[in-house]
C-alpha cells in the first residue's frame, strides 16, 4: 500500500515511534473483536459479569457529592480522599497501611510503568514467573529492561533462580 498523500505533512517521528511495533496485547485484542471468537484470556472477562448498575450508582454518588471536581485531574499518586479510604480498608483487613503507601493508577500498564521507573534501572534483568502477564513484556520493550521468565511453583523457586540469571 502506498503512503497517504498527506504523509509529507506529518511531523517527523522520533526513531522509536517510527519503528514501533504493535504490542502482543494489541494483537490479541484485535482478534477478540471478531464475533466468532470467544476469548479465554484472563484479562478479558465476560461483559455480562460487569457490575454496570453498581458502577452507575457509585458514579452518581461521586458526582452528586463532589460535582465537577470529581472529573478533574488529581496528583500522580491519586486522589487524597480515595487513597485514605483504600488505606483504611486495608488496615481494617489486617494490613496496616497509610495513605502515603497507596498509589492509585488507571490500569495495570500504568502501574507497571511507574513501578518499573521507580525500582528498575534500564538494562536490569527482572525475574518473573513463566508464564507471566503479557503486559510485563510490553513494559520491558518500552523501558529497555530485560525479563527472564522462570517456571516455578512457589516464590521461593523464583528467588532460587536468581543466582542462575545473575
Amino acid at each position: 500500500m502506498n503512503a497517504p498523500m498527506f504523509a509529507s505533512a506529518l511531523p517527523r517521528l522520533a526513531t522509536r515511534a517510527a519503528e514501533a511495533k504493535s504490542s502482543i496485547i494489541r494483537e490479541i485484542l484485535k482478534v477478540t473483536q471478531r464475533p466468532e471468537v470467544i476469548s479465554f484470556a484472563g484479562g478479558l472477562p465476560s461483559p455480562a459479569t460487569f457490575p454496570v448498575d453498581a458502577l452507575r450508582a457509585a458514579f452518581d454518588a461521586v458526582l452528586r457529592d463532589a460535582g465537577p471536581a470529581a472529573l478533574q485531574y488529581s496528583a500522580t499518586e491519586g486522589d487524597d480522599a480515595l487513597r485514605a479510604w483504600v488505606a483504611a480498608r486495608e488496615t481494617a483487613n489486617g494490613i496496616p497501611t497509610s495513605p502515603a503507601q497507596v498509589l492509585i493508577v488507571g490500569g495495570s500498564q500504568q502501574g507497571l510503568d511507574l513501578i518499573g521507573k521507580a525500582l528498575i534501572d534500564p538494562g536490569s534483568t527482572v525475574l518473573v514467573e513463566s508464564p507471566t502477564y503479557l503486559g510485563v513484556k510490553c513494559q520491558e520493550v518500552i523501558s529497555g529492561r530485560s525479563e527472564s521468565g522462570h517456571g516455578c511453583e512457589t516464590s521461593d523457586a523464583l528467588v532460587g533462580a536468581m543466582p542462575v540469571v545473575v
